[in-house]
């Protein structure tokens, strides 16, 4: 059964068109991945489907008395007020029910005269409790707070919380309604692996209907039956994974390739044949008024052809290509018995060896100190006790999943002479590459989006010679088209690369080597993502 129709739905801003002429129906049990370039609308599309937004043209239909839970900004509450009670809220009919048990139970102990009426009425309302869930909630909270990893948030206040971890709070209250449709966008962020693996089981056995905008390409596959792309503001359906989706999506663009190709044949023979019929007319003598009849008929039946447009074989893509730099010596980096403690210790006793070459993957709960690891490497952080030993021609290329968080008043291209010094027009044809184009180099850093700075950051790291790469979150805010240039540059690499990532699919494309840290130790896996993954089970 149909839980939203949208029929020819077309969104523009400022007459800028986004997407045109969608027609989709989302059917309860539905779980669905909506994939897209950045800007193609993705996000803006869920807005319409919660009611937040609404088209430029055409219709959208809900069915009727739907909830819809959507995430569309962070809730807001008072500074001082405890998470347990904000998730409590999700619970209104539970808590009033809660309410009025409470106060019978405060009229039982005070009015035994009247406690037969009171233990009727409390009798019939424990039994509304049991019915509506009531016993369950505090356990259904612990269920997703322990899945999220925000148990030790509960007993904190909301003015003491980080972005993300309101971030989180604000999931896990989405995720606590229990809603029919079920609108999440990029709901993997802020997650480490083993929470973004909580939340796919979470979705798996959801009974209501789903809807995703993700760039996590694992999690996709794990999780979706049915993938929707929006593609040069036209939406397309893939009745299967993600894994699927690739597949048929270039079996789609060959067969509309050569659609396109036979139509331009068969126009360009018309047009010729109407070109020739009109110079035999006009030829003969006495010229030929059938033979001009015959073209003109020719040339309506032409334009009654719907043209087919012609398929982008592929959209416009970053140009990485990594060199590495002067020749490192064969250990690159090593820990012996290295220790870090701040509040707590975070890891003791740790041994890691990295060679030339390798490609080296750190994983681990958030917390567990892999980004401390990172920075040691780079000595912005020394160890409590142990030794750490880096080449001495080692030039680290960094980046950050925090990059260029700092940066005020200062534009694309300024940002990016700094460390490459390159004249003007060198750096604009390099960060054109980077899809900087024209007056983009002149917009200010600090207004950019999180996959805009990590593309400057690409390009600075690019135009460098460094024989090392440590990589914290690279992937963060990307695309998947940038994700896979990305990923193909760093496999044709021949330098080392040492990343910390949430990313699996990345995870296991690329890293051969996998450090787990956990439980303040650090193991070694001669193996990628799902080798570790298979190991543990």
């Amino acid at each position: 059964m149909n839980i939203i129709n949208m029929s020819k739905l077309s969104k523009s801003y400022t007459g800028d068109l986004i997407f045109e002429d969608i027609k989709y129906d989302l059917n309860e049990g539905d779980c669905v991945g909506l994939v897209g370039r950045n800007g193609e609308g993705k996000s803006t599309l869920l807005k319409l489907m919660a009611g937040i937004e609404v088209p430029t043209e055409g219709q959208i239909s809900w069915q009727k008395n739907i909830s819809i839970g959507y995430l569309n900004q962070l809730p807001q509450y008072e500074a001082d007020k405890e998470i347990y009670e904000c998730l409590s809220e999700v619970f209104k009919e539970i808590n009033h029910v809660s309410q009025k048990m409470k106060f019978l139970e405060d009229e039982m102990a005070n009015n035994a005269d009247d406690l037969e009426r009171l233990l009727k009425q409390y009798g019939a309302l424990q039994e509304t409790f049991e019915e509506i869930g009531g016993y369950e909630r505090d356990t259904l909270i612990r269920r997703v707070s322990h899945g999220l990893k925000i148990e030790q948030l509960l007993n904190q206040t909301w003015g003491n919380l980080s972005g993300g971890e309101r971030t989180k709070v604000g999931l896990a209250q989405i995720l606590l309604q229990q809603p029919k449709l079920l609108l999440l966008d990029e709901p993997t962020n802020h997650l480490d692996i083993s929470s973004i693996d909580w939340l796919a089981n979470f979705i798996k056995q959801y009974n209501g209907a789903v809807m995703i905008v993700s760039h996590d390409r694992y999690f996709l596959d794990e999780t979706v039956n049915q993938i929707l792309e929006i593609d040069q503001g036209h939406l397309h359906i893939y009745h299967g994974n993600y894994s699927y989706f690739v597949k048929e999506k270039e079996a789609r663009i060959i067969r509309e390739f050569e659609a396109y190709q036979t139509q331009q044949k068969k126009i360009k023979k018309m047009e010729d044949s109407i070109k020739q019929l009109r110079l035999w007319a006009s030829q003969a003598k006495p010229p030929n008024a059938a033979m001009y009849k015959r073209a003109k008929s020719m040339e309506k039946a032409l334009n009654r052809i719907k043209r087919l447009d012609k398929p982008v074989l592929e959209n416009k893509k970053m140009n990485v290509n990594l060199t590495e730099g002067q020749r490192v010596s064969n250990d690159v980096i090593e820990f012996k018995k290295v220790s870090k403690m701040y509040e707590d210790i975070l890891f003791e006793d740790i041994d890691l060896l990295i060679r030339r070459k390798e490609h080296v993957a750190i994983i681990g709960n958030n917390g567990t100190g892999k980004s401390t690891l990172l920075k040691m490497m780079m000595h912005q952080v020394e160890p409590d006790d142990g030794e750490v030993h880096c080449a001495s021609n080692l030039r680290i290329g960094y980046l950050s999943q925090h990059t260029f968080e700092n940066i005020e008043n200062q534009t694309v291209i300024e940002t990016f002479r700094d460390v490459v010094h390159v004249t003007e027009g060198q750096a604009r044809h390099i960060l054109a590459q980077f899809m900087f184009y024209g007056e983009d180099v002149f917009n200010k850093v600090e207004s950019l989006s999180g996959g805009e700075k990590m593309r400057l950051r690409w390009a600075q790291i690019v135009n460098q010679d460094f024989n090392v790469l440590i990589l914290d979150e690279p992937t963060n805010h990307l695309d998947i088209d940038s994700k896979e240039t990305i990923e193909e540059a760093l496999l044709e690499y021949e330098g080392t690369v040492i990343a910390v990532s949430h990313d699996r699919y990345f995870l296991n494309k690329l890293f051969d080597i996998t450090y787990l840290l956990q439980d303040k130790q650090l193991t070694k896996y001669e193996g990628n993502y799902g080798y570790v993954k298979e190991k543990l089970s």
